[in-house]
């Protein structure tokens, strides 16, 4: 996204959010001029702050001042979406304190706490008859909260929501730094050879190695893959967030120590070309990972295929299906690599049996688990598109906030099957 785009769309829906979150839980819980008041605003005026800067705080600041405005920030992303949400649903009970409040005062009868037409006059009328002015009932006037009132239901609400907020933030920082899944999925193709029917594939994508993430999860992810026993190790791109290899290239390391009979293989992400991509490339060939930059290499009863991200189109290194896949024995059965699952619409039309992909976390936070599906043919899970299946990892790693909600991260050990077995 560009600069002007950003100041133009992005920072006023930012504000919006927070001015409403301040609104419901600093002004309408507290008095004003209070220390409170002052402290709450302040609060919610510097984790704005921090959520704007923690993006480009991770490239442009100084280790480890990024992990300084990282954390709080990047956690905050998460924590004012779910805190929106929860407020916005509170505004239901927000209704009904506030009515139940009212008809509580309304009830409290006159010269009692809560009337606000405690201590007036009564009306007087003149009769028509004697001439003599004798009392007349005014119109009991609409209940009007006090403050100490006013105080309660807000407070209530702004309670309940941040319990809310904070309970869904901390499940989802839970699941999202916790240990992957290990899932097992069985794939017939058609044209396997036999010689390959039980063949294994540990699928891994989106490690996203940032400010937040760094070399102890990489060696979490590297035992977790060599457990598996797997015949090959496939990582389908973003292995970092938007980082050089001099940041985090000691993040990556534990990669040279992936154990599998036929190999580790990787092919870039989106990612990898926000921080560029060769540099990336030769540093993990370096750790003795087999890089598929739009080419196939042939293993016993099939071919393995890789190809660039598309988003490398942008700087010319683009994916190129010809160099990948044409001129192949169709007699073989192909497994395709490819970061993005859009990418099967051109590995459908050159006849690939399987697509491993990732990049969508599975939609990472709900409600996006639901929203990504706007863009991608296929979230997390294995589909059909055409003669060409696709399955798409969860990944293990996050963009952004620390968080994980409704998409629980996975590594999937991926049996390939032969009908002839």
């Amino acid at each position: 996204m560009s600069s002007a785009l950003f100041v133009a769309l992005v920072l006023p829906l930012l504000a919006a959010v927070h001015y409403y979150v301040w609104r419901r839980t600093v002004r309408d819980t507290t008095t004003p001029g209070s220390w409170w008041r002052r402290g709450g605003t302040a609060l919610i005026v510097v984790l704005g702050l921090l959520l704007v800067a923690a993006p480009p705080g991770e490239r442009g600041l100084p280790v480890p001042l990024n992990a300084v405005v990282g954390w709080p920030g990047f956690v905050w992303m998460a924590g004012i979406l779910y805190l929106t949400l929860a407020l916005l649903a509170g505004e239901v009970l927000r209704l009904f304190l506030l009515r139940a409040e009212r008809r509580r005062a309304a009830n409290a009868g006159p010269g009692r706490p809560g009337d606000s037409a405690a201590g007036a006059e009564p009306a007087t009328r003149t009769d028509s008859v004697s001439g003599t002015d004798s009392p007349e009932p005014a119109p009991a006037p609409a209940a009007v909260l006090p403050l100490s009132r006013r105080l309660f239901v807000g407070r209530t609400v702004a309670l309940v929501s941040g319990a809310a907020a904070t309970a869904t933030v901390g499940y989802g920082a839970y699941t999202a730094l916790g240990p992957p899944r290990i899932k097992h999925l069985t794939v017939p193709l058609a044209r396997l050879d036999p010689a390959a029917h039980g063949f294994r594939i540990a699928l891994i994508s989106d490690i996203h190695l940032n400010v937040l993430v760094g070399r102890s999860r990489t060696r979490q992810l590297v035992d977790l893959l060599n457990d598996t026993g797997a015949d090959l190790v496939a990582l389908v791109g973003d292995l970092v967030e938007d980082a050089d290899v001099a940041d985090q290239g000691r993040a990556a390391e534990p990669l040279a120590d992936l154990r599998a009979p036929h190999g580790a293989f990787y092919v870039t992400g989106n990612h990898e070309f926000y921080s560029g991509a060769d540099q990336w490339v030769r540093f993990v060939r370096g750790l003795g990972l087999r890089t598929l930059r739009n080419e196939r290499v042939a293993l016993p009863g099939f071919d393995l295929a890789g190809v660039d991200d598309a988003s490398g189109a942008d700087v010319g290194e683009g994916p190129d299906y010809e160099a990948a896949l044409g001129g192949r024995d169709r007699d073989r059965a192909v497994v395709l690599l490819a970061h993005q699952p859009v990418q099967v619409e051109e590995a459908a039309r050159y006849g690939v049996d399987l697509q491993l992909s990732g990049h969508t976390h599975g939609g990472q936070l709900w409600p996006f688990t639901h929203l990504s599906r706007l863009a991608n043919p296929s979230v997390a899970g294995l589909s059909r598109h055409g003669d060409t299946l696709l399955y798409v990892t969860r990944g293990t790693g996050f963009w952004g906030p620390p968080v994980r909600l409704g998409a629980d991260p996975d590594i999937t050990v991926v049996e390939l099957a032969s009908p002839r077995a």
